[in-house]
């Protein structure tokens, strides 16, 4: 069952039973949830605590409708995580494709199977869109992510190779 607007998914942790989160597509009126996580994504790669920064960057994401949200929540309705992923279009394939660019659990949520159920309902969502293909990236340090996207079938791209611009 593909995951679309306003629609949501249960899913139960069979390692502690009684714990459940629901993953659903956010909307604007969910940035009180998902800022701190957000905030708490990008100071996992180094960048200073900015709430504000996090509350603006995702408002106009959300106003100009150039990302999707998901967000996890777990039965107390705390955010547990997001993963935000950005339209592409491949022109060799003329398709469209998502890049996943964040994916963040909150440190309490660790371990308890909310990223594995953001990335199954990423690429869900994708699919029910009709993307043919999705992409993402993760520090050569991450091993933890690495090991959750090679477990969930992703294949690191030994066909080409990425390089970036920063201004």
């Amino acid at each position: 069952m593909p995951l679309l607007p306003h629609t949501r998914r249960i899913f139960a942790n069979p390692k502690e039973p009684g714990m459940s989160i629901t993953v659903r597509q956010a909307t604007i009126h969910d940035l009180d949830l998902i800022a701190p996580l957000f905030d708490g994504y990008r100071q996992f790669y180094g960048q200073p605590a900015d709430i504000g920064a996090a509350q603006r960057f995702l408002r106009e994401r959300f106003q100009h409708h150039e990302s999707v949200v998901l967000l996890a929540v777990n039965e107390t309705g705390e955010g547990a995580g997001f993963v935000q992923l950005y339209p592409l279009f491949s022109s060799v394939r003329a398709a469209r494709t998502y890049l996943l660019n964040d994916l963040f659990v909150a440190p309490a949520s660790r371990r308890r199977g909310v990223a594995a159920a953001l990335m199954h309902e990423a690429v869900d969502y994708a699919r029910a869109v009709g993307a043919v293909g999705m992409s993402l990236s993760t520090a050569h340090t991450n091993a933890a992510a690495q090991r959750l996207y090679e477990s969930l079938g992703w294949k690191r791209d030994e066909q080409f190779r990425g390089y970036s611009l920063a201004f």
